[in-house]
């Protein structure tokens, strides 16, 4: 999978408000923002952002009520499974664009005022992240009156890699499953979490649908189920799939353990065999020669053995091999 389906897996999540709201409440640690009303929650259209924006963005845009004279909060999420060194620089072009977008709807504050934004990069790489958090750290500081110019927009990250199993274990949040669902302790934890998740979402069919989706797209995107994960319709559906996969993988490890145990003790066999007809026809084998013997494949043992009876030295049965 590539990292622009990872990246729109991720958008189709987001598309639901219950997974914004426990991204805020579990993992931006801000009083006020966990005092907001949450089923105010709105998403902008797509149809109401510039091409430009689109054209530019992975991200989702939603906005809640926040009372007072701001009626909204916007909140951007862009989605990241690389590190972009010039991160900065996206947020600071995405965010001026979402302003552009609400002057031109006029769904701006009185006096020429605009709305807060507060921008998300929730990042699910393998790779640390390393890049600026703020423009304003790209820019060199200028003296005089040019540093009373340089830009300064800030984006939250939340790094998915900064979070353990133990601390999102106990939580009672779809975003937390999200990152477990990334990098899951074993098969069985995996099949726990999505019966964990069926039963949060009980009363929301069609957010177990999408989540089975992803859920879905994320073990192909790890690469161990390519080809054989069929297409479900939702949390139920994809864990009696996987199971069934994980039960064939089991039966299928151990006979291949059995046939690698089978072929190791064939060939240690022939390797004794091959090793005693040495030492009868050459005498003591030097310790390199025996190490040769232990490490050698199927075929050249019976090379070796083919040897033995017309060669004149130990040189002449290992010669080119």
């Amino acid at each position: 999978m590539s990292h622009q389906d990872d990246d729109a897996s991720y958008k189709l999540l987001f598309s639901a408000p219950e997974l914004v709201r426990d991204l805020i409440l579990g993992f931006v640690p801000d009083q006020w923002l966990h005092s907001l009303d949450y089923a105010t929650l709105e998403k902008v259209p797509d149809n109401y952002i510039s091409d430009d924006l689109r054209r530019r963005a992975d991200d989702v845009v939603w906005r809640i009520k926040a009372g007072g004279e701001w009626l909204y909060l916007y909140i951007m999420i862009e989605f990241q499974s690389t590190v972009d060194g010039w991160m900065a620089v996206r947020v600071m072009t995405y965010v001026g664009l979402l302003y552009q977008d609400l002057i031109r709807r006029q769904e701006v504050l009185p006096h020429h005022r605009l709305p807060p934004v507060l921008p998300i990069v929730l990042y699910n790489g393998d790779a640390q992240w390393h890049a600026a958090t703020d423009i304003a750290a790209l820019i060199p500081k200028a003296p005089g009156l040019v540093s009373k110019y340089l830009p300064k927009l800030e984006y939250l990250l939340i790094d998915q890699n900064q979070y353990s199993p133990a601390q999102l274990a106990p939580l009672k949040n779809l975003a937390a499953a999200v990152i477990r669902f990334e990098h899951p302790a074993s098969a069985a934890a995996l099949l726990e979490l999505i019966d964990s998740l069926n039963d949060w979402l009980a009363d929301n069919p069609e957010l177990k649908r999408t989540f089975a989706i992803w859920i879905r797209a994320v073990l192909l995107r790890q690469g161990k189920f390519k080809q054989v994960l069929p297409k479900v319709r939702d949390l139920k559906e994809l864990k009696m799939s996987l199971a069934a996969r994980f039960d064939l993988w089991e039966t299928q490890w151990f006979q291949e353990g059995e046939k690698k145990g089978e072929q190791k003790g064939e060939q240690k066999g022939q390797s004794g065999l091959l090793q005693r007809m040495l030492v009868r026809r050459f005498g003591p084998l030097p310790q390199d020669m025996v190490q040769r013997l232990s490490n050698a494949t199927t075929d050249q043992l019976e090379l070796w053995a083919d040897r033995v009876l017309d060669a004149r030295s130990l040189n002449e049965v290992f010669a080119d091999a």
